[in-house]
């Protein structure tokens, strides 16, 4: 075996059975303390609840494993067995070897790729979130999402390939240098584009209704000097039953979006506080300093590249023929294939910034609405309808959880000196 499947071949044992223990862990854990509502959470979740909490949580887990293992062997079975390379070869012979056609090849075997993960996409939204009672889809909606999906994904990737293909041809060596020049101003551009364009093609997004709810949230805006042009509400429960809110875009295209569900689970205190947190966001900076680490990232993927994009070993060590030399789709391939094993260990990192943003966009959302009980209140509203993990083990936390934990945010909110 060639040194370089070897190190792919531990790279991903090692990632696979790291997951699958972590998962493991986080199971036990949670199934330890599913005697009872342990202490902190009685006085906002009922005992039968809770028990539900935790059966999703292990059914999501459980669900996860299988779905983990799936992907690790198809992915194994399509580099070890030299899959990849017969899919190069016969779509190259299919569009030919010349700037759209390569970004033809990179788009249909991407799109080949995915389809292994299509029946686990449809059980997890028909059968898991069915049987919780989240899932609001139909199986008509579903599809019409991933034909849309598809061709919006062809319609603006593949200029973008093609632009990277002729970059590689016409830029010489340091081609990855505009690349990620290109790819980081579509970053931006997108950051604008999708909220206002392409998000409304999956969903509708009206402004909110004039009356009480929407004064106090505008007044909450104007003390907190956003200037908010809009809050918009989405109809987040054509799909599911969960509840969010987020924040998209930045400067004059900035807009607040809060999912139809969530207004009807919280009172109008409790809504002001979550806008407050994604006010937040905005007036900490968090929005350009994600940004930034983007950029970064960014262009450390890009260099990477480059420097396979000279290296023949690489490509030929799973299978690719001489003639595919210098050709930058395989690279490409197989960089998208095997990044993941290699990203995974930088998601502590990711997850300790983003949980960092989280406790300050509370800090503000307490001090804006001079109380930490009306984000609390949210908070707990928002795990306990969304089934959420309330005791996930600190380590599993680490790598998965974007956000802290509730007792973490409250504790840091002062809610558990005053509880």
């Amino acid at each position: 075996m060639h040194t370089i499947l070897l190190v792919f071949v531990l790279l991903l044992i090692l990632k696979l059975g790291t997951s699958l223990l972590l998962d493991w862990i986080n199971l036990r854990y949670v199934q330890a303390r599913a005697a009872s509502v342990p202490e902190g959470f009685q006085e906002f979740i009922d005992e039968p609840t809770y028990r539900k909490s935790i059966e999703y949580t292990a059914a999501k887990t459980r669900f996860g494993m299988v779905s983990d293992l799936y992907e690790g062997l198809i992915l194994a079975l399509v580099l070890l067995l030299g899959i990849l390379p017969l899919f190069y070869e016969l779509f190259s012979g299919w569009f030919g070897v010349g700037v759209w056609g390569q970004a033809l090849v990179l788009f249909f075997i991407g799109l080949l790729l995915s389809v292994p993960s299509i029946p686990f996409d449809w059980w997890g939204t028909f059968k898991l979130e069915e049987r919780f009672g989240f899932n609001k889809s139909t199986l008509k909606l579903w599809l019409t999402d991933k034909v849309k999906g598809t061709a919006i994904g062809f319609v603006i990737g593949y200029p973008l390939l093609a632009l990277l293909i002729y970059l590689v041809q016409v830029a010489g060596p340091l081609w990855w240098v505009w690349g990620f020049a290109v790819f980081f101003i579509f970053q931006l551009i997108m950051v604008v584009v999708y909220p206002m364009f392409i998000m409304p093609l999956f969903n509708k997004l009206e402004p909110m209704e004039a009356g009480e709810l929407k004064d106090r949230l505008f007044a909450l805006a104007d003390r907190t000097g956003f200037q908010a042009q809009t809050i918009l509400v989405m109809d987040g429960s054509k799909r599911s039953g969960h509840s969010n809110a987020f924040f998209a875009g930045f400067g004059k295209f900035r807009r607040i979006v809060l999912f139809d569900t969530l207004i009807e689970q919280m009172d109008a205190e409790e809504l002001e506080a979550v806008l407050a947190h994604e006010i937040g966001h905005y007036k900490l900076g968090h929005i350009p300093k994600m940004i930034a680490l983007s950029a970064v990232t960014t262009l450390g993927m890009f260099a990477a590249l480059g420097w396979l994009a000279q290296a023949s070993w690489f490509t030929q060590a799973f299978y690719f023929d001489a003639s595919a030399d210098g050709r930058i789709v395989p690279v490409l391939l197989l960089f998208m294939l095997l990044s993941g094993l290699v990203t995974f260990w930088l998601s502590p990192l990711s997850s300790r910034l983003s949980r960092k943003h989280e406790y300050e966009a509370d800090a503000f959302a307490r001090d804006a609405m001079g109380d930490w009980k009306p984000l609390s209140n949210a908070l707990r509203k928002l795990h306990k309808e969304n089934l959420s993990n309330l005791t996930p083990h600190p380590t599993y936390s680490a790598f998965h959880y974007s956000h802290p934990t509730l007792l973490e945010r409250e504790g840091a909110l002062g809610g558990q000196a005053d509880a």
